[in-house]
C-alpha cells in the first residue's frame, strides 16, 4: 500500500535535513516566546505565504491537511475567549465571559497554534525521512544502528497496514463478525492486535540479526550510500527565515494590526 504522493520538487526539499530541524526547533522557540500579537499577526501570513508557495503540493491538499489544525486553532482559541479572565466586559451570559482581554488572548493562543502547525507541515512536508537520518548520522553523528532502525521501522509501516487488511479480509471471509458494544471493540482489538505484534516481533528479530551481521553497532567509521551536504538552498532558508522575522518585528512595530502589543 503507497503511503506518498506526487509533488513538486522545490528549492525547500533540497534543503539540509539536519539543518532544517535545528531552524525548525529555533522558530518554535521564537513563536513560544513572541507575546506582541502585531509581530504574531505578520509572522503568520508570512510562514503560510511560505507553505502554500515552497511546500510542492497542490493548494487542495494543502488545504485538506490544514483542517485539524484549524480545528486544533478553533478549540484552542475558543476555551481562553469565552472563559478567560478580563475586565473590559464584551459578553456575560451564564458561564460566557468574553471580555476584551481574553479576546486578544484567545487571539495570540490561536496565533501560535498556528505557526506551530505550519512549522511543523513545512518540515514535515518537505523532507524525506531517508535523507534526514543520513544528515543525522553525517551532520550530527547519530550512531548507525539507532538511525538504520528507525529508517527499518519506517520501511514497515505499510507492511503492518498491508497485514492488517489481509487480516481484515481472511475474518470476513471466514464470517467472523463483529459483536456490537464494548465486548465488541475489545474482541475485534484482540484479533487483530495479537497476530499483527506476534508477525512484528518476529520481523524485528530477524531484521537486528541482520544488523547485527552486517556490524551496524560497530562505531567504526563508514560510508554512506547518500551523501547529504550543503548548498544554496541552506543559504536561502536561513535568508528567508531571517527575512520572515525582521520583517515581522518591522511591521508590528510600525504598521500594526491591533492597538495592543503584549498580551501577556
Amino acid at each position: 500500500m503507497p503511503l506518498t504522493w506526487t509533488f513538486r520538487e522545490t528549492w525547500l526539499h533540497r534543503a539540509n535535513p539536519a539543518f532544517k530541524i535545528g531552524l525548525s526547533v529555533l522558530l518554535f522557540l521564537a513563536v513560544l516566546l513572541t507575546h506582541n500579537i502585531n509581530v504574531l499577526l505578520h509572522v503568520t501570513w508570512m510562514h503560510l505565504l511560505l507553505f502554500y508557495t515552497a511546500t510542492g503540493l497542490p493548494l487542495r491538499r494543502l488545504l485538506l491537511l490544514s483542517l485539524p489544525f484549524v480545528l486544533m486553532l478553533v478549540s484552542s482559541s475558543t476555551s481562553m475567549l469565552f472563559f478567560g479572565k478580563g475586565e473590559t466586559t464584551w459578553l456575560h451570559w451564564g458561564l460566557i465571559h468574553i471580555t476584551e482581554e481574553s479576546f486578544y488572548r484567545s487571539l495570540h493562543i490561536g496565533l501560535k497554534t498556528v505557526n506551530m502547525a505550519v512549522l511543523g507541515l513545512l518540515f514535515g512536508l518537505t523532507t524525506s525521512p531517508v535523507r534526514l537520518f543520513y544528515s543525522l548520522m553525517q551532520q550530527t553523528r547519530l550512531p548507525a544502528r539507532y538511525a538504520y532502525s528507525f529508517m527499518a521501522a519506517l520501511r514497515l509501516l505499510p507492511m503492518i497496514v498491508t497485514e492488517y487488511q489481509a487480516l481484515q479480509m481472511a475474518l470476513k471471509v471466514r464470517g467472523v463478525k463483529r459483536a456490537r458494544g464494548i465486548r465488541g471493540w475489545t474482541d475485534s482489538i484482540q484479533r487483530h492486535a495479537i497476530p499483527l505484534l506476534a508477525q512484528s516481533i518476529r520481523r524485528a528479530q530477524r531484521i537486528a540479526v541482520a544488523m547485527e551481521a552486517k556490524r551496524f553497532s560497530s562505531d567504526a567509521g563508514r560510508t554512506y550510500y547518500y551523501v547529504i551536504g550543503w548548498s544554496a538552498s541552506d543559504l536561502v532558508l536561513a535568508a528567508a527565515a531571517l527575512l520572515i522575522w525582521t520583517a515581522g518585528l518591522l511591521l508590528g512595530g510600525h504598521l500594526p494590526f491591533l492597538s495592543v502589543t503584549d498580551v501577556r
